[in-house]
């Protein structure tokens, strides 16, 4: 028989009550240091004072108008990421999702309003997560998303990730844009590398066709600057964003140049929640503390100590863990061992993490995160990994 809630999550067994900074407690008072942050969206913790005061005032005025309506609190946020990124303007949505879907349309509403819609394929990369929507799904390309929900959205074209010259080929007078996850999620923690970045926007400018970038994940300071590609020193045409932005309030925005956007007038797109003044003021009081002054440069210098952490307890379970991945707050450990095993492990020492690609264990603590808060985590994980020797043994 089917359960009330439609069974497509393999859920763990626990109930989570209230939250607190870096921690979430069941309902019986088990307490767990979260380093999942709800797949990187709690970046701040949980019941963070400014987001609830910010939450609590606008709820107390008004939740939603529509986009029919002027909404001050969009005003204001395009103007702080506009003044804070590449972009020029931005379009919000309630996930990273439709982000992407708005991304992939405007690559392909750019061509044609210049009088090429014979060019709407999207270039992309093994590995990659871009969503679950039919068009993200095709987009990310992998068989276990696309499986019985064909026929595959057509226009977009995978390509081996870090092969270079099998995306020249790729590239034809149908090709309207590249889109790529500066830190690859789902797929296993895989950065970018920067130099293969900067060749992406001198391929995308040779051709011209549009780079895209989805920092759906890997955005909003997890890696110690607001967003991941400035590491690089590259920017891109559009980019979707989300999690991180809304801190446990659903956000998502479409980041995009004037030049990227001309096609995008009025009536091309919408969204009836997008943008809704809820949303807008916590996404606000997001801002308000990532950017403060010295935050990104904290979350640099946790994520440093982070990755040193986790290279020691490698070096300490050599039989357990195979690699580290990742940069800043955005971690991965690769198992020797099923990903799922050391996650279960992990629980039992109440420490949350999360599953992704390529057998790996993401660990993604809020951005709020301390140097205590690590060592704990990083001793949990220790016990785990002890757990699983003492059984394999």
């Amino acid at each position: 028989m089917i359960t009330p809630v439609l069974p497509t999550y393999k859920r763990a067994p626990l109930a989570f009550d209230r939250g607190k900074g870096m921690r979430v407690y069941t309902e019986d008072g088990r307490e767990f240091l979260d380093f999942g942050a709800g797949v990187a969206v709690t970046s701040l913790g949980h019941a963070h004072p400014r987001l609830v005061e910010a939450l609590t005032e606008q709820a107390n005025k008004l939740w939603h108008t529509s986009n029919l309506y002027v909404i001050p609190g969009q005003e204001k946020l395009a103007k702080r990421l506009t003044d804070a990124t590449f972009a020029d303007t931005v379009f919000f949505t309630n996930s990273g999702a439709e982000a992407l879907e708005c991304s992939i349309k405007m690559a392909r509403k750019y061509h044609a309003a210049k009088g090429n819609p014979e060019r709407f394929h999207i270039i992309t990369f093994d590995g990659a997560f871009h969503g679950r929507t039919l068009a993200t799904i095709a987009a990310g390309g992998q068989a276990k998303y696309i499986e019985g929900f064909g026929p595959k959205v057509a226009g977009f074209d995978q390509v081996p990730f870090g092969d270079e010259k099998a995306l020249l080929e790729a590239i034809t007078p149908a090709t309207a844009g590249i889109l790529i996850e500066p830190i690859q999620g789902e797929g296993g923690l895989r950065p970018v590398p920067p130099k293969m970045l900067k060749r992406l926007r001198e391929i995308c400018d040779e051709h011209g066709i549009l780079l895209l970038l989805d920092e759906v994940q890997c955005g909003v300071g997890r890696t110690g600057k607001l967003f991941a590609h400035e590491w690089a020193g590259v920017t891109p045409d559009i980019m979707a964003i989300a999690k991180g932005i809304g801190g446990g309030f659903p956000v998502g925005a479409c980041l995009a140049t004037e030049n990227a956007a001309q096609g995008m007038t009025a009536g091309t797109h919408g969204s009836t929640f997008g943008g809704n003044p809820l949303a807008m003021a916590v996404a606000n009081a997001v801002l308000d503390v990532v950017l403060a002054d010295g935050f990104l440069a904290n979350v640099q210098t946790r994520g440093l100590n982070f990755k040193q952490k986790l290279a020691a307890l490698k070096d300490s379970h050599p039989d357990i863990i195979e690699d580290i991945r990742g940069d800043g707050l955005m971690m991965g450990l690769k198992t020797k061992v099923p990903n799922t095993d050391l996650i279960a492990a992990a629980i039992d020492q109440q420490l949350l993490t999360i599953a992704a690609g390529d057998n790996v264990v993401r660990l993604l603590p809020p951005l709020i995160v301390t140097d205590e808060d690590l060592s704990e985590a990083v001793a949990k994980l220790d016990r785990a990994c002890q757990s699983l020797t003492s059984k394999r043994g």
